[in-house]
């Protein structure tokens, strides 16, 4: 077997086999939208792709160097591990910043494995936990999941007369960018940018790999959800609401016909994209999150983590040290009232 670059007529075998929307080859093109360079390379046995890596390369400002990001991709070995050195050589990257979509065990967890493969802990990107439910189960075993509470706000979201439906449209989507502004401002998020979102919806809503929700009452949107599918698998990246009529529950009969929604598309998991962890203060700003997901008996997932694999040692510590202060500077911007 071999590992290169994949060709544009083998896109179809590539979404084939990677198992997460960022590492989908219409991910990549949105990434290219933004100005980011784009890898993809594949593990092929003669003319057969077995596995797709797509990786991102961010160029640093005012240095000749780059970050390179390797999104949820499998566990990697020696031969990718070969490849990635490679590859971060040609770029001039400080380093590889790894976080598979694999669930952490016995095996996938062994310290000495990752240090053996020249990859040390990093720090993270993406959350080290998610949660996940499965949608093989019928409506009575998921409703029996779920907690009292959660339970009772679904059925009095149902009984207000909540309506959730998919809404592809652009005034559908120009409403969710509202509403998103307005709930990260609330909650002191650092989010991306409308131009962001618009060039992703772009790229991936065509594609079948985007879709938008949109909850109402009494014909006023309040509550609006991106949600990804590949694979048969069902994620929730983006959220967004507003404070009005909250006493409707909408969230509530969004979240139920969003599995409703996962069950049509044949998906057999529901991926909701992250959690703190498995028990954050309620002082954490993802805490009101946490305790919602839980409610409807998601079952707490945690990842191998992040790890680097480090190609310029001299830089590395410096980047580090640069890194943490940028998000710390994010962080503080966006709790910011202008």
């Amino acid at each position: 077997m071999i590992i290169r670059p994949v060709l544009v007529e083998e896109k179809d075998q590539f979404n084939a086999v990677v198992n997460h929307p960022l590492q989908s080859w219409e991910w990549g093109e949105f990434r290219e939208k933004t100005g980011i360079k784009v890898a993809r390379l594949g593990l092929f046995d003669k003319k057969v792709l077995k596995a797709g890596y797509q990786i991102t390369i961010h160029p640093l400002p005012k240095i000749p160097y780059t970050i390179i990001y390797f999104p949820k991709g499998p566990i990697p070995d020696k031969t990718l591990v070969d490849a990635l050195v490679k590859l971060g050589q040609e770029e001039r990257a400080i380093l590889v910043k790894l976080e598979p979509n694999i669930v952490a065990d016995e095996k996938t967890s062994k310290p000495e494995a990752w240090k053996d493969l020249g990859l040390q802990p990093g720090q993270p990107l993406f959350t080290k936990h998610t949660f996940h439910i499965d949608l093989t189960k019928n409506d009575d075993e998921l409703l029996a999941a779920m907690k009292p509470k959660t339970r009772y706000n679904l059925r009095l979201s149902q009984r207000h007369g909540v309506k959730v439906a998919e809404d592809n449209s652009q005034e559908a989507f120009e409403t969710y960018l509202k509403l998103m502004m307005e709930t990260t401002k609330r909650q002191s998020f650092y989010a991306h940018t409308p131009d962001y979102h618009r060039k992703m919806w772009q790229i991936l809503q065509p594609a079948g790999i985007a879709h938008l929700l949109v909850a109402k009452y009494k014909n006023k949107p309040l509550v609006t959800w991106v949600l990804f599918t590949l694979n048969k698998v069902l994620y929730y990246p983006y959220g967004a609401s507003t404070r009005e009529h909250q006493e409707v529950m909408p969230s509530y009969a969004m979240m139920w016909e969003a599995i409703q929604f996962g069950k049509k598309q044949g998906c057999k998991l529901f991926d909701l994209w992250g959690t703190p962890g498995p028990d954050p203060s309620p002082k954490d700003p993802w805490f009101g999150f946490h305790r919602f997901k839980v409610g409807f008996g998601a079952q707490l997932v945690e990842f191998v983590g992040t790890y680097d694999l480090v190609i310029n040692y001299k830089l590395y510590p410096l980047y580090n040290r640069a890194n943490s202060l940028r998000w710390k500077l994010l962080r503080l911007k966006a709790k910011l009232p202008f």
